[in-house]
């Protein structure tokens, strides 16, 4: 109780929730490098074919102007490594670090701990997309390197604008509640779609299945060069957003008394995490709870911050996926294991987990 001027106690006021705004610390920043770096040197170094590091690492540098480093690797070697295991870790990565980024980020933006990159429709318009592709332009039997990615990024697209526009029907005030609605609406329309097509087709099964379930056993550095431009630029976006996600954890009417125009932020953190997002399912498929998994992982080990959560999510993304795939390969050698079912393996029991405990990680 405080004291007044006329002698009457009065009730302190009601304190607000606070977040705690803690950066990145040097040993959590030099911790998730490591892993990356780790996780890379494991993705190429592991496969049938044996590498060791050692020649990894002087093959690489061999290609670094003004350094006499000799070409240890003979021509075998050199092309398991360069032509089909490092694009395999390089789009993994990208892939990894881009869910994980996105899934965070949708989590502030819509406060909500379950979200995942996937909310606004992504997935849904993604699958459709890239099933029209492999049904009516038969490109799984051509072997076209672009038709399935250009028509899982353009439906993905297509299906978070609907959403988009559905949500602001609404109005402003109803608008974060409505968005995820819309998104769910959205995913069992494009479901049924999808469903309704390859039920018509069913000779094209095999192949809209592969694609839906994910993976990098095809990945070549034309894929890595075709996404990596959407994905460097989104994360920038959400990076440099890190602190309004603090500010909008807070509350839209908290935020709006700190200065931030929420609807404007809002849009610019959704745009930029879905953009990103179809990018990335578009060269690798649709690979789920990466979005989940990594953010909650940070929060628990490191930090509630978007400070920090936000950049340690797209490194550790990074790293996670490579790993990911690295067991993909290899569990069921010399077959392979879908990595959307490694992944849905993992995250299945995380996220009966967050669920659980989802009111300490708002």
């Amino acid at each position: 109780m405080a004291a007044t001027a006329g002698g009457v106690e009065a009730a302190p006021a009601e304190v607000a929730p606070r977040v705690e705004a803690r950066g990145v610390g040097l040993r959590a920043g030099l911790v998730t490098v490591a892993f990356l770096v780790a996780a890379v040197a494991v993705g190429l170094a592991v496969g049938p074919v044996h590498v060791g590091l050692g020649s990894i690492l002087r093959s690489a540098l061999s290609y670094v102007p003004f350094l006499d480093v000799h070409q240890p690797l003979g021509a075998v070697d050199h092309a398991v490594l360069w032509q089909l295991r490092a694009p395999r870790v390089a789009l993994a990565a990208l892939v990894g670090g881009m869910l994980a980024v996105a899934g965070a980020s949708y989590q502030g933006v819509f406060r909500n701990p379950l979200c995942d990159p996937y909310l606004l429709g992504v997935a849904g318009g993604a699958g459709l997309g890239a099933t029209l592709a492999i049904v009516y332009a038969s490109a799984a039997a051509t072997g076209s390197t672009w038709t399935v990615p250009l028509a899982a990024f353009a439906g993905a697209i297509a299906a978070v604008v609907v959403t988009y526009a559905l949500g602001r029907s609404v109005g402003a005030s109803h608008m974060t509640g409505a968005l995820v609605l819309a998104g769910v609406t959205m995913a069992t329309f494009t479901a049924a779609v999808q469903t309704f097509v390859q039920q018509q087709h069913t000779q094209q099964l095999q192949n809209v299945y592969a694609w839906l379930l994910g993976g990098f056993s095809t990945a070549t550095w034309h894929d890595v060069a075709i996404c990596a431009p959407y994905i460097a630029v989104s994360s920038l976006v959400l990076v440099l957003h890190r602190r309004v996600l603090d500010v909008l954890s807070l509350g839209d009417d908290e935020a709006a008394s700190l200065g931030i125009d929420v609807g404007r932020a809002r849009l610019a953190i959704v745009v930029a995490a879905t953009l990103g997002t179809a990018a990335a399912v578009s060269v690798s498929g649709l690979i789920a709870f990466v979005g989940i998994i990594v953010p909650h992982t940070i929060r628990l080990l490191v930090s509630t911050s978007y400070r920090a959560v936000v950049p340690l999510s797209l490194l550790a993304g990074a790293g996670f996926l490579v790993l990911t795939d690295v067991v993909a390969r290899t569990v069921l050698s010399p077959a392979e294991l879908p990595i959307g079912v490694v992944t849905a393996f993992l995250g299945a029991p995380f996220f009966a987990i967050v669920l659980r405990t989802s009111r300490t990680l708002r």
